[in-house]
């Protein structure tokens, strides 16, 4: 274990860095920092009601089409973990194999995107509480949608507050409740499938069923509205690369963990959204597009009440871990970034706690931070259909800001130039280019599709545009604060470099 850690270290040291962070992650630490931030029980359970409210059954097609996208970015992500094992993620990487200006940009996209996550998770746990119990829900009817989304923002408080305590605890623990959730989520989602094999309604044929959505314009317009539910599950599979300072052996240990994370989350998902509406009791129970019943309320009808809410106290452990692994993400790229003092106060925000071997502040901050958008928006009963749209097209802005010049240095010969010591390790070899190609393709087409307005009689022109107008404004602003700002003052501090 100690040549590892020197190995380690010496990888961390060619790359500039001194080693700070502790490395107490394996293997299945590091696939359960990407699988839960992935999180079947989270975004499944979250979304369904969207996806089923404009497509209908037919929309699990979405899920597998989406899985092929992301694989294809999740293929390329490999390979750059593989390169490049130091915190931060998609920031380093598009550092690495773009320029400094990139590389900023990336960070400054993702964090943004990171914060936004961690109240979007935290409000899923309004869709299956109080159906737990009613007496989860504090405020008014839970029936009135107002009413619901007030009570959303306090159980995501709550929720937040809960995961800001524990980052603050250090990597040991959070890496000992992950691994606990992820195992906790994986048997839960096993069962589930279990049960509903048990309790079959129709065959697997119902997956054609467009219940006349898009009737008279055609069917494709619905299905691509639909694509919301699974493209807001697959993105933070990169999470383990966040994570490469603390994860032991990262050049080999992240880009597996990367894609088995993503794999793990394709195919039990997608068999468990199959079973659900197998299983459904009835297809045309206008509850199932709806945030008070959708999965929840299909789980709860075919296994029963007391099995229902069982494994719906699964799926609140699920959104707890997951949020936490979000945050967790969004406090290692806020350190990664201050490391190179491409922040505020960027010595503040890159000092690790002596005890907990944990950047304090950024965990404070981003518990705040994703807190704040809750706390503005309380009376705001669209906050849950602006946060996640907005949250998927920054994951993916970000995406594209790696793939896209690791295609341009592809076309220029990389990995040749440079990745000293990743031989051996995970490689796309002579696919790469016609991957990373594709996956910029698929990139381009998932932001236009999610960012895409969709007004209805119920929508202001502000609420349909707001995922792209909220993701412009911040891509501007931090181009901005770089080009007039920063870009003179991007160096390693000396605490931290080799």
């Amino acid at each position: 274990m100690d040549s590892l850690a020197t190995k380690d270290s010496g990888d961390l040291a060619a790359l500039g860095y001194k080693q700070k962070l502790d490395r107490p992650l394996g293997s299945f630490s590091s696939f359960a920092a990407s699988f839960s931030y992935l999180s079947i029980l989270t975004g499944t359970f979250q979304l369904f009601y969207v996806g089923y409210a404009a497509g209908g059954p037919a929309a699990w097609w979405t899920w597998p089409i989406t899985f092929a996208g992301q694989f294809l970015i999740a293929l390329c992500f490999a390979e750059v973990a593989a390169h490049y094992p130091v915190a931060g993620g998609v920031y380093q990487w598009s550092k690495y194999v773009g320029s400094g200006g990139w590389g900023w940009m990336t960070g400054w996209v993702y964090l943004c995107c990171q914060i936004v996550t961690v109240s979007a998770v935290a409000l899923a746990v309004q869709t299956t509480l109080p159906q737990i119990d009613p007496r989860f829900q504090f405020i008014g009817d839970p029936a009135a949608e107002q009413d619901q989304a007030r009570n959303a923002v306090v159980l995501g408080c709550v929720v937040i507050a809960l995961t800001t305590v524990l980052n603050l605890a250090g990597v040991k623990l959070l890496s000992l409740v992950n691994n606990v959730g992820v195992v906790a989520e994986l048997s839960g989602s096993v069962l589930l499938v279990v049960l509903l094999l048990g309790c079959l309604q129709r065959g697997p044929d119902v997956v054609m069923d467009t219940q006349g959505k898009g009737t008279g314009v055609g069917y494709l317009g619905p299905f691509l509205a639909a694509a919301l539910m699974s493209s807001y599950v697959m993105y933070g599979f990169e999470n383990a690369g966040l994570l490469a300072e603390e994860t032991r052996d990262p050049r080999k240990t992240a880009p597996r963990a990367i894609l088995q994370a993503l794999g793990a989350v394709a195919i039990l998902g997608g068999t468990l959204l199959l079973l659900g509406l197998m299983a459904a009791a009835n297809l045309s129970d206008p509850a199932l597009g709806k945030k008070d019943g959708g999965l929840p309320l299909i789980i709860k009808d075919a296994l029963g009440g007391t099995v229902g809410k069982m494994l719906l106290c699964d799926v609140i452990l699920a959104v707890t871990v997951c949020a936490l692994t979000v945050q967790t993400g969004a406090v290692r790229l806020i350190f990664g970034m201050a490391r190179d003092n491409n922040l505020p106060f960027s010595h503040t925000l890159a000092r690790i706690s002596a005890r907990s071997k944990t950047p304090l502040v950024p965990a404070l901050l981003t518990g705040l931070l994703a807190a704040l958008p809750l706390a503005v928006n309380f009376n705001n009963r669209k906050i849950i259909d602006a946060i996640i749209p907005a949250s998927v097209v920054l994951a993916n802005l970000a995406y594209l800001l790696v793939t896209t010049p690791l295609l341009l240095r592809r076309m220029r010969g990389w990995p040749g130039w440079g990745g000293s010591g990743a031989k051996g390790v995970f490689s796309l070899g002579r696919w790469g280019l016609a991957i990373n190609a594709v996956a910029v393709v698929w990139g381009v087409f998932n932001i236009v599709n999610i960012g895409w307005p969709r007004p209805d009689d119920d929508t202001t022109w502000l609420e349909a545009n707001a995922a792209w107008l909220f993701s412009g404004v911040l891509v501007l602003a931090g181009a901005g604060y770089y080009v007039f700002l920063q870009r003179r003052k991007t160096r390693i501090l000396e605490e931290h470099r080799a």
